[in-house]
């Protein structure tokens, strides 16, 4: 058995690593492509937090670590026909190490719904299930989805430098009564978001009301095997008034221009701003589902 960290050249056969997982356990062609996994690991410092396990040449075990501020996430796979030989507790122990050696009081550790085998193995470590997620999708016909309506005075528009601070800072209060918000400076969300391989601010979109940024949207070109909606609020003082829907079906309208039939988001399974039901109604529906799993450090 030989480990060491993941590098870039590996993606492609970490991406199939996980696509075949996920094939596996959801019974359906998984979506998981080298977009994916290169935007997953654009965080993490990959010679430090990241693992790969290997044996005959080929990848039987994967996982990584990132820090979010005083919680740690942790993801970590194995080959369902190396389970129970002791490679899923020897990720946990590395993820537990180095997330403890980087100061943080909490890990998440993430895994998909169906993966039952995962379950004792968090118990028995001290986790426990907080949270579930659900990535919703939606497959586009050959006609463009229907053009989206706003109450008068308001209007859609692209994202642009001059409306960067306010366009994240509209984001930043949408989410601020979210499980887990940690709010983030503008500065360093601008960072990351230019740090992304596939970083294009055209797919980016905000609602205007005179001088204030009501809503706003950031999507990604491609997740999940079609465009994604990489996240999308409404600031309090404006809900209710069909801006969320207004900024779904715009975007929708985008990829289908360009030629995405397929459009994929995450959303919290106990969303508290009844977002799930809004997805629902513009055709969506849940793909698959994460489970979050919590254990405090000493």
């Amino acid at each position: 058995m030989n480990a060491r960290p993941i590098t870039p050249d590996d993606f492609p056969a970490l991406a199939a690593f996980l696509a075949e997982d996920e094939s596996h356990l959801f019974g359906r062609p998984s979506r998981v492509g080298v977009a994916d996994v290169t935007a997953w690991l654009t965080g993490p410092d990959l010679p430090s937090d990241s693992w790969l396990l290997e044996a005959d040449g080929g990848i039987v075990a994967a996982g990584w670590v990132e820090k979010h501020e005083s919680t740690g996430v942790a993801i970590g796979i194995v080959h369902r026909e190396q389970r129970g030989c002791g490679l899923g507790t020897e990720l946990v122990d590395r993820s537990e190490q180095r997330l403890g050696s980087l100061g943080v009081g909490r890990i998440h550790a993430v895994t998909l719904a169906p993966d039952v085998d995962a379950d004792p193995l968090l118990t028995g470590r001290g986790y426990r299930e907080v949270r579930r997620f659900w990535e919703m999708t939606i497959e586009l016909g050959d006609e463009p989805p229907p053009e989206p309506r706003l109450p008068g005075g308001l209007w859609i528009e692209p994202f642009s430098a001059d409306t960067a601070r306010a366009f994240h800072g509209s984001l930043e209060e949408a989410f601020e009564e979210h499980w887990e918000f940690q709010p983030t400076p503008f500065e360093r969300w601008w960072e990351r978001q230019l740090a992304k391989p596939d970083h294009d601010p055209s797919l980016w979109f905000l609602v205007r009301d005179g001088e204030d940024v009501a809503a706003a949207t950031r999507n990604d070109p491609e997740r999940s095997g079609g465009g994604w909606i990489g996240a999308i609020g409404v600031r309090p003082a404006w809900r209710g008034r069909g801006l969320a829907k207004a900024l779904l079906l715009h975007s929708f309208r985008e990829f289908h221009r360009r030629g995405q039939r397929r459009v994929g988001l995450g959303v919290d399974a106990e969303n508290a701003t009844g977002a799930t039901k809004l997805y629902e109604s513009v055709g969506m529906v849940v793909d698959s589902e994460q489970v979050v799993w919590e254990k405090v450090l000493a």
